[in-house]
């Protein structure tokens, strides 16, 4: 027999005996039995605590609300959602990060989706503190961006300018000479002074050259593409020879068919000496390719960051070195198109490199050693700023308050999600700490400063930064060192957007464990039945705290959602 129905026989009898104490014993039983019969039946008719409280139901809608046609296809979506049972719209925008550039009319369709937010009774949840996608925020200062480190590169004096000298020589061979690289893939044919590929199987069309370098320099690669219907993506990858750590993370810009362009990538050797280079594809499945002129080169200031945290070093190559003075020795140095092409927040990958100008006479040949740092541009834009810089801090809460004027009063959502770069400056350097500890120190920040703003909303973070098991793990991407530890920054009432499908159940384990709710992020673009699979592994490894689910489409792909309601409707039919 249950619990719940020994503690209504107990009551049963607790009143039988204290309210007729002259009764009969067999009367005192049939009236026992009938309190048991009625209450019993009241018990198993309570619904359970899984039909208690159904999911919430989310999905997620990127816009740009300055423009009155999103604003019309996102009240369209909200109505959808609405009629299918969605109680929360995550409402991301760019404009977000620069609220105060903007004019009256950004905010009459703020206004115009509140209103219709709260006829149709959907919560809005803007998302803010976009550390990892950092480039909004940075178009206020493209300096605070994270920098990777150069150091002691060679430049040489000429003419009253300072010219980088590659230290040591770099190149590649000329593609048409298949014999002068490490390997050439088979499917891959010589043509001229280059290379091509014809109808391609899904077998690789690569060619690899191992090259000597400086570590801790940048280098520039570029190559010239063409493609037919090709079914495939080109690109330029960078490993370490000797660990196999990718050292570049930037797409080429070539779509399925395209006349020739020069296409550019640039990496930090970082520790390395030896580097091996791919130009070509993995596994196209149709069209042509051709490739040809590949060249290697040193950087120059190409990017160059400015600011205390990341400083700009040049010395005379003498014993001892001689530090010289930005400004007395020499110009100051900046690159006026540090992220601002195509605008601003936006890091161009490669251009013309800002000159050392010099303000006092040295000799022609005079040897300089520089150091400075520079941001790495992660596949089709992305750049990551730098969180242990104080000004980055208060673009942090500036975003946070402003967000708060137009959205009072609601739950937020924290953008902290594949933080790629971090822990290479020296303002990260003077923390001494791991890169773990610095994100858990970010994250409660950005949510301490929330709460401080209204105690009683809810703050989510997306999970992968702060799971063992998905992105909180040693050397991800370019980071320097281990991201362990950083979900000790998250407070137990911080809610886990959880994405981690892959590894659903023991990502899903280790939040609960930590005493965490969740939210399960399904769809990407690929499957509205994953949502099922996500609340069946919750269902068999009995995960408590779900609040609930989220349509998440990077591509604003709604088409499915009315699927994706169904899925869930079916699991909670099963509860």
């Amino acid at each position: 027999m249950s619990d719940q129905c020994l503690m209504v026989i107990s009551d049963a009898n607790l009143i039988q005996r204290s309210t007729e104490p002259s009764v009969p014993r067999y009367r005192g039983f049939v009236a026992g039995f009938l309190w048991l019969v009625l209450c019993c039946g009241v018990v198993l008719s309570l619904p359970s605590p899984a039909r208690a409280q159904r999911l919430e139901r989310w999905v997620y809608a990127p816009t740009n609300l300055l423009v009155e046609e999103n604003v019309d296809r996102l009240e369209g979506l909200m109505r959808e959602a609405a009629g299918l049972g969605f109680t929360h719209v995550l409402l991301s925008d760019s404009k977000f990060s620069r609220l105060h550039e903007l004019d009256e009319r950004y905010f009459r369709h703020v206004e115009r989706v509140r209103r219709l937010a709260d006829e149709l009774n959907l919560n809005l949840v803007p998302a803010v503190f976009p550390v990892g996608y950092s480039n909004d925020l940075l178009a206020q200062n493209p300096n605070l961006a994270e920098g990777l480190p150069v150091r002691d590169a060679l430049f040489e004096v000429q003419s009253g300018r300072a010219l980088l000298v590659a230290d040591p020589p770099v190149s590649l061979p000329s593609l048409g000479d298949r014999k002068a690289w490490d390997f050439v893939d088979e499917s891959l044919r010589s043509e001229g002074a280059g290379l091509r590929v014809e109808s391609p199987k899904g077998e690789n069309c690569r060619a690899m050259k191992s090259v000597r370098v400086a570590p801790f320099r940048h280098y520039h690669v570029s190559v010239r593409v063409r493609t037919l219907d090709f079914r495939g993506q080109p690109r330029i990858v960078v490993l370490d020879a000797a660990s196999g750590r990718r050292l570049s993370h930037t797409n080429l810009q070539v779509g399925r068919t395209t006349d020739w362009t020069t296409q550019h990538i640039t990496f930090n050797s970082l520790g390395s000496e030896q580097v091996n280079v791919y130009l070509g594809a993995w596994g196209p499945t149709g069209g042509s390719l051709w490739l040809a002129d590949a060249q290697l080169e040193e950087c120059g200031l190409l990017n160059v960051v400015r600011r205390n945290g990341a400083p700009l070093k040049v010395a005379r190559e003498v014993e001892p070195a001689v530090l010289l003075a930005e400004g007395q020795d020499f110009e100051p140095v900046t690159d006026p198109l540090l992220g601002r092409v195509p605008y601003a927040g936006e890091y161009q990958v490669w251009h013309e490199s800002p000159a050392i100008v010099l303000k006092r006479d040295f000799p022609n040949g005079t040897r300089l050693r520089v150091s400075w740092f520079h941001p790495h541009v992660i596949y089709d834009g992305q750049v990551c700023a730098c969180v242990t810089e104080p000004a980055f801090q208060q673009l942090l809460r500036g975003q946070a308050d402003a967000v708060e004027r137009i959205f009072p009063r609601t739950d937020r959502m924290m953008s902290h999600d594949e933080w790629r770069v971090l822990g290479w400056d020296e303002s990260f350097q003077r923390t001494g700490k791991t890169a773990g500890q610095v994100v858990a120190d970010n994250v409660r920040f950005c949510s301490d400063y929330l709460r401080k703003l209204n105690s009683n909303r809810r703050v989510f973070v997306w999970s992968d930064m702060f799971d063992p098991h998905h992105n909180a793990v040693d050397n991800y991407y370019l980071v320097n060192g281990d991201l362990s530890g950083s979900w000790e920054g998250l407070t137990r009432d911080v809610l886990v957007v959880n994405w981690n499908f892959g590894l659903r159940e023991e990502s899903l384990k280790f939040f609960e464990e930590r005493g965490h709710r969740q939210l399960l992020a399904g769809y990407y673009d690929a499957d509205a039945q994953q949502i099922g699979r996500w609340l069946e592994t919750v269902r068999q490894q009995r995960i408590s705290g779900i609040t609930g689910v989220m349509y998440t489409t990077w591509k604003q792909d709604y088409s499915h959602l009315a699927e994706f309601s169904e899925v869930v409707n079916r699991y909670e039919a099963m509860e």
